[in-house]
């Protein structure tokens, strides 16, 4: 299967192209057709499946050539739960779109909204929003939603995890009844199937993420470990690598107070949570990537819509309270085929976590030993 066979245009295989990207992953195989045809499509993937280029491409050829767009008004809207995801959504729409004649923009808080507003005054084919600062835009005669022919919610488990289900009824309620629902959600919970009933009208189902099919290829381990010895643990553990690892901490005080603790042991470290803002979230980030620093720390809500490929080692120092979100942060590791470790603290007051996350994944997750 290449990109060929999905019925894009020419000058969207040309950008695919320009990328390097030469076939199709099973997500973009499925979802590019299905979202061309013009019908409402409701997709299983995670993150790092390319779901992103699977709706972004056919997007751009859906709205045509050229530009239609009136000022203050928006053709397809674009809901994520995050800035990072938001902006890297937003990028991808600039690769993609590089020879289309379409208009975009990105809007998130946290930001100044100046240029913003600035950016919506004559109007975009595609706008990729979080749901707060759209309902302010939405507030302020910004931004006009008659005009939506398309709209994406992208990573909608998050979005309730969120908290967002008030913002995304009021948008829904505001935009046209006739129009291409795409969803997008690593997995199709109760919540997110009533969801889609309510935004979606027939949508065609399409699975490429059975929940357990990421961990298949991980090697899982784990320490029992006193909650008190956790940090000396996770510092043993990192001096013995000289890889670079991603940690998960549970809350924003943890993973501050976690790098803190590191820096102690000469171990370059920073952190990504909601309360730092875009441009230290920005900074941290391009930092990892670059190799300056060994240690991601990160809460859950942060590390998702980050894309950082192939890392060797991802430590649970937490265990989280939803397991599912267990198989979204080991899916960290050993992407695009390689193999990785996942590697989980647990104290006592997490055992009943665990459980609930080995029935998740259907088996026993390996002890290395006791740190007590």
């Amino acid at each position: 299967m290449t990109f060929e066979t999905l019925g894009l245009s020419d000058s969207l295989l040309r950008a695919v192209a320009h990328t390097g990207y030469t076939t199709p992953t099973p997500i973009q195989t499925q979802a590019i057709p299905a979202i061309l045809s013009g019908g409402d499509v409701m997709a299983a993937a995670q993150t790092g499946t390319g779901k992103t280029a699977g709706f972004v491409l056919p997007m751009l050829q859906q709205l045509g050539p050229h530009t239609r767009v009136t000022p203050g008004k928006v053709r397809a809207l674009i809901l994520t739960p995050t800035r990072e995801l938001a902006a890297q959504v937003h990028d991808s729409i600039l690769t993609y779109g590089k020879h289309e004649k379409l208009k975009s923009a990105v809007v998130f808080g946290g930001v100044n909204i100046n240029p913003q507003l600035k950016a919506l005054k004559n109007g975009v084919d595609l706008l990729v929003a979080t749901p707060g600062r759209l309902l302010d835009l939405h507030q302020q005669r910004a931004v006009r939603f008659d005009d939506i022919e398309l709209l994406v919610l992208d990573e909608a488990d998050r979005m309730l995890d969120m908290g967002f289900i008030r913002d995304i009824r009021k948008i829904i309620a505001l935009i046209p009844p006739k129009r291409q629902n795409l969803m997008f959600s690593a997995t199709f919970s109760k919540e997110i199937r009533k969801l889609a009933n309510s935004i979606c009208r027939n949508p065609l189902e399409i699975d490429v993420a059975p929940r357990n099919s990421t961990v298949e290829a991980i090697e899982q381990n784990l320490w029992f470990v006193e909650k008190s010895l956790k940090a000396d643990l996770l510092s043993e553990l990192i001096q013995e690598t000289t890889e670079q690892v991603l940690v998960f901490s549970r809350t924003k005080h943890g993973a501050n107070k976690l790098v803190k603790r590191l820096a102690r042991d000469s171990i370059s470290a920073v952190a990504i949570h909601g309360n730092r803002s875009q441009s230290q979230r920005t900074k941290a980030l391009a930092d990892f990537k670059a190799n300056k620093v060994q240690v991601l720390v990160a809460t859950d809500i942060a590390a998702r819509g980050i894309d950082i490929e192939l890392l060797a080692l991802v430590i649970n120092f937490d265990l989280p309270h939803v397991p599912e979100d267990y198989v979204h942060r080991i899916g960290r590791t050993g992407r695009a085929g390689a193999s990785g470790v996942a590697l989980s603290l647990v104290s006592n007051d997490e055992k009943k976590q665990l459980r609930a996350i080995e029935r998740l994944i259907k088996r026993e997750i390996t002890v290395l030993g006791d740190y007590y």
